[in-house]
């Protein structure tokens, strides 16, 4: 995550919180998100997810393709969407709401912190605390994994899979796997590391039927690009940085991408082809404008 932690835990840093806020739960009268998307209807499927002779699993992994609209919420209750594809908390969405936004032709992302231990989550005590490393910078409730043991992250990480995919989710949006561009974490981490658990992650998320993104990360582009169905980048217009996702982007793979500040006027003209693009509140509350 661009702000080194959680959004979820964001939203809590803001409010005081020492508990989740996030109550995903459809209101009597939601609230619509302001602005409309361009492009509206399901959510095709493409590529591999229909090639001949793909195995069971490979069959149904989402494709996604590049010009669907998207939507982020992880604070407040769950509000209606025109969105094509919606990321949301793993825990606190419920399989009902999945099932509800499917009905409408949605895809629906599963987000969870793959790089940092969290003090909030159920599975907090499976962390064996030798992997449990420095506070976040600014995120006093998370502190770094030591994603290079792998032996003990997989098998919690592997549970967080299974949670998304038996809740219906499509695909899966693991965060914080920069911690090689994030200093100090208590560990000597690498881009290679993020690389090998990546990879690990993939094999794992299609092994169950789900597509996976790569959250931010940069360095590990091109090398990732194989691994992952899409992208998930966060401020690339203002770090200057969305030429990175140029091969990503040529290679047919979207980029699912969110800005916190500028109007969004000014993001929609500089925003890349290829670029699936949200203006968002800093706390992922409802609140969204569509290019």
């Amino acid at each position: 995550m661009r702000f080194t932690g959680l959004f979820l835990a964001g939203a809590l840093a803001l409010s005081g919180c020492a508990t989740p806020s996030v109550v995903l739960t459809p209101t009597a009268t939601p609230t619509t998100v302001v602005a409309k998307p361009a492009e509206k209807g399901t959510v095709p499927l493409s590529g591999a997810s229909a090639s001949a002779g793909a195995s069971p699993q490979a069959a149904r992994i989402w494709q996604p393709t590049q010009g669907l609209s998207w939507q982020l919420q992880y604070a407040g209750a769950l509000a209606a969407t025109d969105a094509q594809v919606v990321d949301l908390d793993g825990v606190e969405t419920s399989t009902a709401q999945v099932a509800a936004l499917h009905a409408q032709g949605k895809k629906v992302v599963c987000y969870f912190s793959a790089g940092s231990w969290e003090n909030w989550r159920p599975d907090r005590k499976k962390f064996p605390k030798s992997v449990i490393g420095k506070k976040l910078d600014g995120w006093p409730d998370e502190r770094w994994l030591d994603i290079r043991q792998l032996k003990q992250l997989m098998p919690i990480m592997s549970k967080r899979l299974d949670q998304c995919r038996d809740k219906g989710f499509d695909a899966v949006d693991p965060d914080n796997l920069d911690g090689y561009a994030n200093a100090p974490t208590g560990f000597p981490l690498r881009s290679k590391h993020s690389l090998a658990y990546l990879k690990a992650l993939a094999k794992a998320a299609h092994a169950r039927g789900l597509a996976i993104g790569l959250k931010n990360s940069l360095a590990l582009l091109p090398k990732a690009t194989s691994a992952v169905e899409f992208a998930v980048n966060e401020q690339c217009l203002q770090y200057r940085e969305c030429g990175v996702y140029a091969g990503f982007v040529a290679a047919g793979k979207p980029v699912f991408h969110v800005e916190y500040s500028g109007t969004i006027q000014a993001i929609c003209a500089a925003r890349p082809a290829g670029f699936s693009t949200v203006r968002k509140h800093l706390n992922l509350d409802a609140w969204a404008q569509y290019c």
